[in-house]
């Protein structure tokens, strides 16, 4: 902390907006430089197929860098002529040494998304990566100093979360902003801890998404999509949607031909190309994506597919991709994030039902819309209390828009200027004429 606090008022804080792009660009080339290292290292981390690392992950991380390097040299501040009275402008300050608590499903994309912008608003960072997955944070760390970034900008602590590293972190009185994403819970103890000190925070917290299908949509692309969206990354992904209502006049032909698709899904070594789900990142989370499918057998619901580790996986903590129909929409398989390979699909009759039952939940991260009529696109659209909505498409991002959830699902917004608010503080000068 000490160390972020003295860098913060030293050689970073003269480096001109020029330099501080150039920096960060660097960043970005040192990361593809590196990139089929930090794919394996993620990949050995978090148990994604490294293809999906090397594709995903890391291309996403050094853009990340670019597009802040970019962002920075645009920005503008505001100015007004009070007649002839007074000029009144605004300029932007760093918030000063940010926290920066990390998950584990995405360490490095998630990561470079919280310390790229922090840096390019002259921020000094403290980060701590989740305990299972610190390996690619730590590369990280070096390719800042490698890029030339001043010591002392960019520091790393390893540590656990509550009562450790993340506690001290959320408290210490030399940090004036915290970033978190991850689980719902743990986001309201870092709030508690960091009311006494007034911090800024920005959270990402966690999502139970509806995937919403109606009968006059592209089924063949819907299939193609909801595959990705459900299952990619073993569905460790924040954004996936979980929760599949259909249609009732598309339910069956939409769940066979899911079904199909599913089966298709090779589970096996994530080093093997071929490979689309790798395995669950611990023991630990192994062990509670089990229950839920238990769970999910005791509430009345049907494994369509999956449910257990592949036959020809005798050890490791692989789960087939998982299809449950026949829930109640109150289960709790239905209602609680689970973040794993389980999909949940439920039929419903009207427009009106659909917007009521997907936004029946403390949740409001993302929802996916699916239709050809333009009109109810937009209508539902606007209805679907989330901070991120796609019509016919997925995960699709413009990193100039606003990123964020409502509800429990987060406080805040990133992306573009709102990642400048988050980081920066805003001052006005008033100038007599």
């Amino acid at each position: 902390m000490k160390a972020a606090r003295k860098a913060l008022h030293g050689e970073w804080k003269a480096l001109t907006t020029r330099q501080r792009s150039d920096i960060l660009r660097k960043i970005g080339d040192l990361i593809l430089e590196r990139k089929e290292e930090l794919a394996m290292l993620e990949s050995m981390d978090t148990g994604k197929p490294y293809a999906l690392a090397l594709e995903m992950d890391i291309s996403r991380a050094a853009h990340n860098f670019y597009f802040f390097s970019d962002y920075l040299t645009s920005l503008g501040t505001e100015s007004y002529q009070q007649d002839h009275v007074a000029l009144h402008y605004s300029i932007r300050k760093p918030v000063g040494v940010v926290g920066m608590i990390n998950p584990w499903n995405l360490p490095l994309l998630l990561l470079t998304w919280k310390l790229a912008p922090c840096l390019a608003a002259g921020n000094t960072a403290v980060m701590k990566p989740a305990e299972w997955t610190p390996m690619t944070a730590t590369v990280l760390a070096q390719i800042c100093l490698d890029a030339g970034v001043p010591p002392g900008v960019v520091n790393l602590v390893h540590g656990f979360g509550t009562d450790s590293a993340g506690s001290a972190i959320a408290e210490h009185p030399h940090i004036d902003a915290v970033t978190f994403t991850g689980e719902t819970s743990t986001g309201t103890a870092i709030m508690k801890a960091a009311a006494p000190t007034l911090k800024k925070v920005s959270f990402e917290l966690g999502g139970k998404n509806p995937n919403i299908i109606f009968a006059d949509s592209d089924i063949d692309e819907v299939i193609e999509t909801t595959v990705n969206s459900s299952f990619i990354n073993q569905g460790e992904v924040c954004l996936c949607g979980s929760r599949i209502y259909v249609e009732e006049s598309a339910y069956d032909l939409f769940l066979q031909k899911f079904i199909a698709a599913t089966k298709q899904l090779k589970v096996g070594n994530p080093l093997e190309e071929d490979s689309f789900v790798g395995a669950i990142v611990s023991q630990e989370h192994y062990l509670k994506v089990m229950r839920y499918i238990d769970l999910a057998k005791e509430e009345g619901g049907t494994i369509e597919t999956g449910g257990k580790r592949p036959d020809h996986l005798e050890t490791g903590y692989f789960i087939e991709p998982t299809i449950v129909t026949g829930l109640s929409e109150t289960s709790r398989c239905v209602n609680e994030e689970i973040f794993g390979p389980i999909v949940t699909v439920l039929p419903f009759s009207t427009e009106e039902t659909v917007i009521a039952q997907a936004n029946d939940t403390h949740y409001g991260l993302g929802a996916t819309i699916w239709t050809n009529d333009l009109r109810r696109a937009h209508r539902v659209a606007q209805s679907i209390d989330a901070g991120i909505i796609w019509v016919n498409t997925w995960y699709l991002r413009d990193l100039r828009t606003p990123f964020g959830g409502m509800k429990q699902s987060g406080v805040g917004r990133e992306g573009g200027s709102h990642s400048f608010e988050f980081y920066s503080e805003l001052s006005n000068i008033t100038i007599k004429m």
